[in-house]
């Protein structure tokens, strides 16, 4: 798709406008990248590659102000016990599963990170520690987007099927749905107590993204003789939760920073989605697909059957 300079720039300032606006969802963004850049339409005047990580870790940061960490740490022993095991368990599984469908490592790696955490945001987190490419983070997004949009739906219709309790589906949804958003839009549907375990649980459950990006630094270090490279900005998202939960005085400016690394995260998928190419999808190929679904499907069941 060939432009004139101006008109591109006006296309991408408007673009980016819209983002900061509640019509243009997360999932919507990467998908808009993606077909700008199917069409061939990239930026010229600005290196997207340059400053989208930059981007993710900032947006990661200004996400912590929004974590309300007294909630977290009220949190019945059983819940926290499910979602440890549930956490290490999903990766293992993800990454064997990865294996045996003959899926790129990172991207088997970030799908794992999603499905077990927090979707998008533990993508997004864990990306730049495992030194993820565009490519393989766009498709790691696209698989949690689609199953978590599906799961938004499907969970409360299943749970009143079975008759399930506003407990135990809060558990299952917190545990079983990729991100806080859509489990507490599932959890909302289903009933007032679920909303309340599904949010509580899922927030435990999103402070995991702290321990596995450092324990993924470590791993993924080539040279063992080298210096470990902390990922920093992980410091500074716990600094973040830190400072919202010792002020609490300052709790309007912190909703206006959590939603400011949320509409950034935003920018940062509409980027991320134009890198992708042809190239890449053909290289990632159908397992990493499949491997999603079938790593979905084997936690929302495993953890169904645990908490019934």
């Amino acid at each position: 798709m060939s432009i004139s300079k101006n008109a591109e720039r006006i296309v991408w300032v408007s673009l980016f406008a819209l983002c900061f606006l509640p019509v243009l969802t997360a999932p919507i963004a990467l998908f808009i990248g993606i077909a700008l850049s199917l069409l061939g339409f990239k930026p010229t005047f600005f290196s997207s590659s340059k400053i989208t990580s930059l981007l993710l870790q900032g947006s990661v940061v200004l996400m912590g102000f929004g974590m309300n960490l007294s909630v977290v740490l009220q949190t019945t022993q059983a819940g926290f016990a499910a979602t440890a095991i549930s956490v290490v368990t999903t990766i293992l599984v993800g990454v064997a599963l990865g294996y045996l469908l003959k899926v790129d490592g990172k991207t088997a790696m970030l799908i794992s990170c999603g499905t077990a955490i927090c979707g998008g945001s533990a993508i997004a987190a864990v990306s730049p520690v495992i030194r993820a490419k565009e490519g393989q983070i766009s498709f790691a997004l696209m698989v949690v987007f689609l199953l978590n949009s599906v799961a938004l739906f499907l969970f409360p219709f299943i749970g009143h099927l079975l008759n399930m309790s506003q407990e135990a589906f809060g558990f299952w949804a917190a545990i079983a749905i990729h991100d806080t958003s859509s489990v507490v839009g599932a959890g909302s549907a289903f009933g007032e107590q679920a909303l309340q375990v599904a949010t509580t649980v899922k927030l435990t459950r999103a402070l995991w993204i702290i321990p596995m990006s450092l324990v993924l630094a470590l791993v993924y270090q080539k040279d063992k003789a080298v210096k470990i490279k902390i990922p920093w900005f992980i410091a500074l998202f716990v600094a973040a939760i830190a400072v919202a939960y010792f002020f609490p005085s300052w709790s309007e400016s912190f909703v206006h920073l959590s939603w400011l690394g949320k509409r950034g995260m935003v920018v940062a998928l509409l980027l991320i989605g134009n890198s992708i190419s042809v190239v890449d999808i053909r290289k990632v190929g159908l397992g990493s697909f499949v491997m999603g679904i079938l790593l979905w499907l084997m936690v929302s069941t495993a953890s169904f059957f645990l908490l019934r």
